[in-house]
Protein backbone atom coordinates (compact mmCIF):
# COMPACT_ATOMS: atom_id res chain seq x y z
CA UNK A 1 0.00 0.00 0.00
CA UNK A 2 1.59 3.21 -1.55
CA UNK A 3 2.02 5.85 1.49
CA UNK A 4 -0.77 8.26 1.76
CA UNK A 5 0.94 12.25 1.46
CA UNK A 6 -0.53 14.12 4.57
CA UNK A 7 -1.05 17.51 3.29
CA UNK A 8 -1.71 20.35 5.90
CA UNK A 9 -4.49 22.01 6.14
CA UNK A 10 -4.25 26.02 5.53
CA UNK A 11 -4.59 27.83 8.86
CA UNK A 12 -6.18 30.99 9.32
CA UNK A 13 -4.30 33.95 10.73
CA UNK A 14 -6.84 33.96 14.02
CA UNK A 15 -6.16 30.23 14.79
CA UNK A 16 -2.03 30.34 14.09
CA UNK A 17 -1.86 32.95 16.73
CA UNK A 18 -4.63 31.78 19.28
CA UNK A 19 -2.03 28.42 18.96
CA UNK A 20 0.66 30.34 20.43
CA UNK A 21 -1.05 32.37 23.13
CA UNK A 22 -2.11 29.00 23.90
CA UNK A 23 1.66 27.56 23.81
CA UNK A 24 3.00 30.80 25.49
CA UNK A 25 0.30 30.34 28.21
CA UNK A 26 1.80 27.17 28.90
CA UNK A 27 4.99 27.96 29.28
CA UNK A 28 3.78 30.80 31.42
CA UNK A 29 2.50 28.87 33.97
CA UNK A 30 5.52 25.82 34.02
CA UNK A 31 7.58 28.92 34.83
CA UNK A 32 5.24 29.65 37.82
CA UNK A 33 5.20 26.45 39.08
CA UNK A 34 9.34 25.98 38.60
CA UNK A 35 11.53 26.52 41.53
CA UNK A 36 14.64 25.31 40.32
CA UNK A 37 16.68 28.04 38.85
CA UNK A 38 18.10 26.35 35.96
CA UNK A 39 14.63 25.39 34.72
CA UNK A 40 13.15 29.05 34.97
CA UNK A 41 16.45 29.73 33.50
CA UNK A 42 15.37 27.00 30.04
CA UNK A 43 11.46 28.68 30.18
CA UNK A 44 12.35 32.21 30.45
CA UNK A 45 14.70 31.67 27.14
CA UNK A 46 11.79 29.65 25.89
CA UNK A 47 9.15 32.41 26.71
CA UNK A 48 11.42 35.31 25.29
CA UNK A 49 12.11 33.47 22.12
CA UNK A 50 8.35 32.65 21.69
CA UNK A 51 7.25 35.98 22.45
CA UNK A 52 9.66 38.07 20.15
CA UNK A 53 8.95 36.08 17.14
CA UNK A 54 4.80 36.03 17.93
CA UNK A 55 4.70 39.97 18.38
CA UNK A 56 7.04 40.56 15.82
CA UNK A 57 4.88 38.31 12.68
CA UNK A 58 2.11 40.20 14.41
CA UNK A 59 3.35 43.66 14.15
CA UNK A 60 4.60 43.28 11.07
CA UNK A 61 1.87 41.44 9.67
CA UNK A 62 -1.45 41.20 11.03
CA UNK A 63 -1.86 44.10 12.97
CA UNK A 64 -1.19 46.09 9.69
CA UNK A 65 -3.75 43.98 7.67
CA UNK A 66 -6.55 44.45 10.76
CA UNK A 67 -5.44 48.31 10.61
CA UNK A 68 -6.01 48.37 6.94
CA UNK A 69 -9.36 46.75 7.85
CA UNK A 70 -10.34 48.74 10.72
CA UNK A 71 -12.25 52.02 9.67
CA UNK A 72 -13.99 52.88 13.08
CA UNK A 73 -12.89 54.30 15.67
CA UNK A 74 -12.94 51.42 18.22
CA UNK A 75 -11.61 49.02 15.83
CA UNK A 76 -8.56 50.97 15.64
CA UNK A 77 -8.49 51.61 19.40
CA UNK A 78 -7.63 48.12 19.74
CA UNK A 79 -5.22 48.00 17.13
CA UNK A 80 -3.35 51.03 18.88
CA UNK A 81 -3.70 49.40 22.61
CA UNK A 82 -2.33 45.60 21.08
CA UNK A 83 0.78 47.89 20.17
CA UNK A 84 0.92 49.25 23.41
CA UNK A 85 0.80 46.24 25.48
CA UNK A 86 3.73 44.84 22.87
CA UNK A 87 5.74 47.63 24.37
CA UNK A 88 4.94 47.23 27.71
CA UNK A 89 5.85 43.36 27.41
CA UNK A 90 9.23 44.50 25.59
CA UNK A 91 10.35 46.87 28.72
CA UNK A 92 9.14 43.73 31.43
CA UNK A 93 10.51 41.08 29.53
CA UNK A 94 14.09 42.16 29.50
CA UNK A 95 13.92 42.59 33.60
CA UNK A 96 12.58 39.07 33.94
CA UNK A 97 15.63 37.49 31.46
CA UNK A 98 18.42 39.90 33.62
CA UNK A 99 17.32 38.47 37.20
CA UNK A 100 19.00 36.19 39.04
CA UNK A 101 16.28 32.80 38.85
CA UNK A 102 16.99 32.28 42.23
CA UNK A 103 16.77 35.61 43.51
CA UNK A 104 14.16 36.56 45.83
CA UNK A 105 12.09 39.18 43.26
CA UNK A 106 12.11 37.14 40.56
CA UNK A 107 8.85 35.33 41.39
CA UNK A 108 7.19 39.10 41.22
CA UNK A 109 8.39 39.71 38.20
CA UNK A 110 7.83 36.18 36.72
CA UNK A 111 4.41 37.24 37.71
CA UNK A 112 3.88 40.49 36.49
CA UNK A 113 4.98 39.20 32.83
CA UNK A 114 2.74 36.94 33.11
CA UNK A 115 -0.34 38.42 34.13
CA UNK A 116 0.35 41.16 31.14
CA UNK A 117 0.94 38.53 28.21
CA UNK A 118 -2.59 36.84 29.87
CA UNK A 119 -4.40 39.88 29.49
CA UNK A 120 -2.71 41.04 26.06
CA UNK A 121 -4.08 37.41 24.73
CA UNK A 122 -6.89 37.42 26.08
CA UNK A 123 -8.22 40.94 25.05
CA UNK A 124 -7.07 40.02 21.31
CA UNK A 125 -9.14 36.70 21.69
CA UNK A 126 -12.19 38.67 22.45
CA UNK A 127 -12.36 41.85 21.43
CA UNK A 128 -9.52 42.04 17.85
CA UNK A 129 -9.80 38.47 16.56
CA UNK A 130 -13.46 38.64 16.34
CA UNK A 131 -13.87 42.00 14.65
CA UNK A 132 -11.07 40.51 12.66
CA UNK A 133 -12.97 37.71 11.43
CA UNK A 134 -16.21 40.09 10.56
CA UNK A 135 -13.57 42.96 8.93
CA UNK A 136 -11.81 40.16 6.58
CA UNK A 137 -13.05 37.74 4.41
CA UNK A 138 -12.00 33.78 5.02
CA UNK A 139 -9.76 34.07 1.93
CA UNK A 140 -8.49 36.58 3.93
CA UNK A 141 -7.66 35.37 6.76
CA UNK A 142 -5.85 32.53 5.16
CA UNK A 143 -3.28 34.34 2.87
CA UNK A 144 -2.31 36.02 6.60
CA UNK A 145 -2.32 33.10 8.44
CA UNK A 146 -0.16 31.67 5.31
CA UNK A 147 2.21 34.53 5.53
CA UNK A 148 2.62 34.64 9.28
CA UNK A 149 3.52 30.51 9.06
CA UNK A 150 6.33 31.59 6.55
CA UNK A 151 7.29 34.37 8.61
CA UNK A 152 7.59 32.59 12.09
CA UNK A 153 9.43 29.73 9.82
CA UNK A 154 12.23 32.65 8.63
CA UNK A 155 12.39 33.77 11.91
CA UNK A 156 12.95 30.32 13.34
CA UNK A 157 10.41 29.19 15.27
CA UNK A 158 10.21 25.26 16.13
Amino acid sequence: MPARKVTKKPTDAIALLKEDHKKVRGLLEQLEKSSSASRREQLSAKIERELKIHTTIEEEIFYPAYKEAAKKKDDRELFFEAKEEHHVVDLVLPEVRGTAPDAEEYEAKAKVLKELVLHHAKEEEKEMFPRAKKLMSKDELLELGAQLQARKKALGAR
